[in-house]
């Protein structure tokens, strides 16, 4: 019985909720899984290629993806736009947000409460973000677009800290192919 056989399971399950394996993940079996995907990674594409799913490789993380129809596309492009501004927001808070990067809440909070710039871009993202206070909407955003989608991990459940996981990379790779998308469609109008 081949070893990869045991975790197969366990890696669908998490790729195929449209999440990330991360090498620097805060969970020692997340970053185990990554390394039996680093080691088998061919075995494992032509496997999950066999039921219709794309074993994809980024910068140290791996998640699936598959032939979508124009709808969800076009859902996924107006994501990707919003995925822009909430970069930005968090590059605006500290331009060293990237992975391996740990913050909590209440340092944007207190940013938020002594930057203007961040304080208007949290009120612009309020269709992101929902109504409450700017600690409410922060935790919101936190856990809506960098949480769920397996962009960062809660790294200490009482300090509340985060740590930024290798698929930020995902975001930030999609927004550097957008804007040289509308840089290249520029040059030719």
């Amino acid at each position: 019985m081949n070893p990869t056989n045991k975790y197969i399971a366990d890696i669908f399950e998490i790729l195929s909720k449209g999440k990330f394996i991360c090498s620097n993940s805060v969970e020692d079996n997340i970053r185990k899984l990554y390394n039996v995907i680093d080691e088998q990674f061919d075995e494992l594409y032509n496997y999950f290629m066999a039921i219709n799913f794309i074993l994809e490789r980024g910068d140290e993380f791996f998640y699936f993806s598959r032939n979508e129809v124009k709808a969800t596309l076009e859902n996924k492009i107006e994501q990707a736009y919003r995925w822009v501004d909430v970069v930005d927001f968090f590059m605006t808070f500290n331009n060293s947000f990237a992975p391996g990067f740990r913050f909590s809440p209440s340092d944007i909070g207190v940013q938020v409460k002594i930057d203007a710039s961040l304080k208007d871009k949290l009120e612009n993202m309020k269709r992101v973000t929902g109504e409450g206070s700017y600690q409410e909407r922060i935790t919101s955003l936190i856990e809506k677009q960098l949480v769920a989608p397996g962009f960062a991990e809660l790294e200490n459940d009482i300090m509340q800290q985060y740590k930024v996981v290798a698929s930020f990379n995902y975001i930030k790779q999609l927004i550097v192919s957008i804007q040289t998308q509308a840089e290249n469609i520029n040059e030719i109008s």
